[in-house]
């Protein structure tokens, strides 16, 4: 039971390109320091890497590449007497999503590109194929879900 009141959930917001929610969210989720311009110029150039070497809008293959990362199951630590187990749970949407783009985001920063927009064009395109770090992160976290899935009658 949480002591202070609940979390006031904000409204989202798009980005002043493509108007859609999940490209304002990448772009906050880029943002360093506050520098919200540096980060949307990162974005759009990566969409645009994106389209000429898929051949598809850069904005679908974004969408398809979060939706590939989303994780559904993942692992939390429930305290039972004096044992601490991973019990697994579903991520809520919004969760999935946020998780998606810090994999996509974090992976991408690894990358040995030249450019920012490079390396995340790069994770991107390799997600919207299943392959990847991102990917791969993914599929740990479930398989870790599964392999703790008789500590599921904790979860309460």
């Amino acid at each position: 039971m949480p002591r202070r009141k609940a979390a006031v959930k904000r409204d989202r917001t798009s980005d002043y390109k493509f108007k859609d929610f999940l490209a304002g969210q990448f772009i906050s989720y880029l943002m360093q320091r506050g520098k919200k311009s540096r980060a949307e110029s990162i974005f759009y150039d990566a969409v645009d890497i994106l389209a000429k070497k898929s051949g598809q809008p850069g904005m679908s293959v974004v969408k398809k590449a979060v939706e590939n990362v989303r994780p559904i199951l993942e692992v939390k630590p429930r305290r039972v007497g004096g044992a601490t187990y991973q019990v697994p749970v579903e991520v809520a949407s919004d969760r999935s999503i946020a998780l998606a783009l810090k994999w996509i985001i974090g992976y991408s920063k690894e990358k040995s590109e030249h450019s920012m927009a490079e390396k995340l064009a790069a994770e991107l395109l390799a997600a919207s194929k299943n392959e990847g770090s991102s990917i791969k992160k993914r599929e740990d976290t479930h398989k870790m879900a599964e392999a703790n899935k008789a500590f599921a009658h904790f979860r309460w």
